[in-house]
């Protein structure tokens, strides 16, 4: 029975873990798991196998990293005890790069095959952690077309089979109410739908919210809808929200966004969940102008849309910054709403967008191959192994052979890391 030991730090990586697991039982039945995730990846893979929730070791920002400096160096410890204790014949690393590439070395060091699921994003910042992903990463799983040539042009060969995101939609589409049930389910008028996606971290709503009531006051004939996190208390949306007509609704960012003529969204993930949704959008996003002026400093990448990144052109109109102006923003958004100019346009698009990662079933496609992979690697490791042990006995007696004293001397085979 392989034994499997997973890492995710976060919702994300939790929901694409939990997909991974069911796709590995399908390639192998007899899969015994361990893992650091949360409640999907507990339903997935039996809750007796989670060893720690993500809820307790989720720390995002600067500044929170630096106050719980301890407990996450702590956590590190207890989860590398953990590793050694479950002896796994590999360990699947699942984004949340800070906390993983640390594990990986670990692991490469206690000689544990180790395989990285959802790269981190190195060709956007923080690019010297590609080093660290050659030296201490056996297998790396991307899952962005544009990630293939980055990351062999890196000297590391990736596996690429689609992007995790598709599952998750298709999983949640089924579920999906009408126009109708939506508004009446959440107290919304019968006016069409604009949802709001104005990010999912405290500082990133305190500068992007504002912007977005504001531009509802250019639209009365929309229902505009902000789409809430349940990790952030409702009071953090209120203030911006009060006297406005703007409503709320928590963690059905899907379906709102399925019942929606357009989004504005901030960035990250959601632009590409809304294009993958069909839905019509336009990226706004702000920040102080110090994290801007390190952001863009770090960044090397021309968009910051996972839509425009895959594309690589801008398809969706990106306001960032100084750009971010009313004046831009409705231009834009009335451009892009059913009958706009840019409707059309866009909805081509994003049928690319589909060709270029839309295929079925993803998860269960990268499981497949990691498993195979996996048989791979460690029928190679055994053989090197075995290998390496019949060697060592022939040279012994040829040795024996050639110096009746016994000493031996060094010699490096063509194939030795040595001689290469």
């Amino acid at each position: 029975h392989m034994r499997y030991y997973l890492i995710a730090g976060e919702a994300s990586g939790d929901l694409h873990g939990s997909n991974l697991i069911r796709g590995i039982r399908k390639a192998d039945s007899g899969a015994v798991f361990r893992f650091w995730g949360g409640d999907k990846m507990a339903e997935a893979g039996g809750a007796e196998n989670l060893a720690m929730h993500y809820k307790k070791a989720s720390f995002m920002g600067f500044t929170e990293v630096l106050l719980h400096l301890r407990t996450i160096f702590r956590q590190m410890d207890e989860c590398k005890a953990d590793i050694a204790a479950f002896r796994p014949d590999v360990l699947i690393l699942i984004d949340y790069a800070g906390f993983n590439l640390r594990i990986a070395r670990f692991a490469k060091e206690n000689g544990i095959p180790t395989y990285y699921y959802i790269a981190p994003k190195v060709w956007a910042w923080k690019e010297s952690r590609v080093k660290k992903i050659r030296k201490y990463v056996d297998r790396l799983f991307v899952i962005f077309p544009f990630e293939i040539d980055y990351f062999r042009s890196k000297g590391i060969a990736p596996v690429y089979e689609g992007n995790p995101l598709i599952d998750s939609i298709d999983q949640r589409r089924t579920g999906l109410l009408s126009h109708n049930e939506f508004a009446a389910q959440n107290g919304l008028d019968g006016r069409p739908v604009i949802a709001l996606l104005a990010g999912s971290r405290r500082s990133e709503i305190g500068y992007n919210l504002p912007f977005m009531v504001e531009l509802s006051k250019q639209y009365p004939q929309y229902q505009f809808v902000v789409a809430g996190v349940s990790w952030l208390d409702k009071q953090v949306y209120t203030p911006y929200l009060d006297g406005s007509d703007v409503r709320y609704v928590c963690d059905k960012t899907y379906e709102l966004l399925s019942v929606s003529d357009a989004a504005v969204v901030t960035s990250g993930t959601a632009t590409l969940e809304t294009a993958l949704l069909g839905i019509p959008q336009i990226v706004c996003y702000r920040r102080d102008w110090a994290s801007m002026l390190i952001g863009k400093a770090f960044l090397k990448i021309p968009y910051v849309s996972l839509v425009n990144l895959v594309l690589r052109r801008e398809a969706v109109r990106e306001l960032l910054q100084h750009h971010m102006t009313m004046k831009n923003a409705t231009e834009e958004l009335s451009a892009i709403l059913p009958g706009g100019a840019k409707h059309e346009k866009m909805l081509a698009d994003y049928a690319e967008l589909q060709r270029l990662i839309g295929q079925k079933n993803p998860s269960d496609r990268f499981a497949a191959r990691m498993v195979e992979l996996l048989h791979k690697d460690l029928n190679e490791k055994h053989g090197e192994k075995s290998a390496h042990t019949a060697n060592n006995g022939a040279s012994r007696v040829l040795s024996a052979a050639q110096d009746p004293s016994g000493a031996t001397g060094t010699s490096t085979s063509p194939d030795s890391p040595a001689s290469k």
